[in-house]
């Protein structure tokens, strides 16, 4: 992943003009000033010219006014033509990244300029600054910006969307973080199983395990009572026998009465 980093201000040093490339930072002198601008010695055997609109970003009347001849100035590539051997200079500081040198996708590091509650406002070397999203910062919820990040502090960044024509830059920290994995939502075969479980645990709860000396207890009881019942009902049936018998006593007897009344 290729960062593009913000504009440098450190001056290169170059030999030739095959080493010289649009927008290098580089220190010179006026040698000679005229009514379009002036010329500067860069060190090689063609000079650099800077033309009266590159002198400063505010309006220029009058080159003397800006410059003198013997002056050390900073100065910027702005076009350079090894084959006509043309240099052509600047003295405002170029953007490190101009509209057309911008594209979605493009990661690019930046300085945060402003803070405000729907997000942050960073500096990535365009001509306006570009826009981070409170939801384009984490993969988290954040109640602010200040969460993440401050005023003043580098960040990488990547470009999600540009409008030239608005001139605006959408911006992502989060597009660069690795996206958090969800845990699978369950299905309802789970959540029926989840549920069946939970009966079961609850009902295992209800009914606790007995242990071996209730067992034993309850097969005791268990025995005592069928005896009981066993008994119960030999003697239900001996009491029932026993009534058959006094019934045919009683009618042999009122039989035999019948039998001697009558002789």
């Amino acid at each position: 992943m290729e960062i593009t980093p913000l504009a440098a201000t450190n001056s290169a040093q170059v030999s030739d003009i095959s080493e010289v490339k649009r927008k290098m930072h580089l220190t010179g002198k006026i040698t000679k000033t005229t009514l379009a601008g002036a010329v500067v010695d860069i060190g090689l055997d063609i000079p650099g010219v800077v033309h009266i609109s590159q002198l400063q970003k505010e309006p220029v009347n009058k080159v003397e006014d800006v410059i003198k001849v013997g002056q050390e100035v900073d100065v910027w590539v702005r076009r350079v033509d090894p084959k006509k051997g043309r240099i052509e200079l600047t003295m405002i500081e170029p953007l490190a990244l101009e509209w057309r040198e911008m594209s979605k996708d493009m990661v690019v590091k930046g300085k945060v300029t402003r803070l405000e509650k729907f997000g942050a406002f960073v500096d990535i070397g365009t001509e306006r600054p570009g826009l981070v999203h409170i939801s384009e910062m984490t993969h988290d919820y954040l109640r602010s910006p200040k969460d993440v990040v401050n005023e003043g502090d580098e960040i990488d960044v990547k470009i999600l969307a540009i409008n030239r024509r608005k001139k605006q830059i959408k911006l992502s920290m989060k597009a660069l973080e690795e996206k958090p994995t969800k845990a699978p939502k369950p299905s309802p075969r789970d959540n029926l199983k989840g549920k069946e479980i939970k009966g079961e645990s609850e009902n295992a709860k209800e009914e606790p395990v007995p242990t071996a000396m209730e067992i034993a207890l309850r097969d005791a009881m268990e025995k005592a009572q069928t005896h009981e019942d066993h008994q119960s009902i030999r003697g239900k049936r001996k009491g029932t026998k026993s009534k058959k018998e006094i019934e045919q006593i009683l009618t042999r007897t009122l039989e035999h009465k019948v039998k001697t009344s009558s002789k």
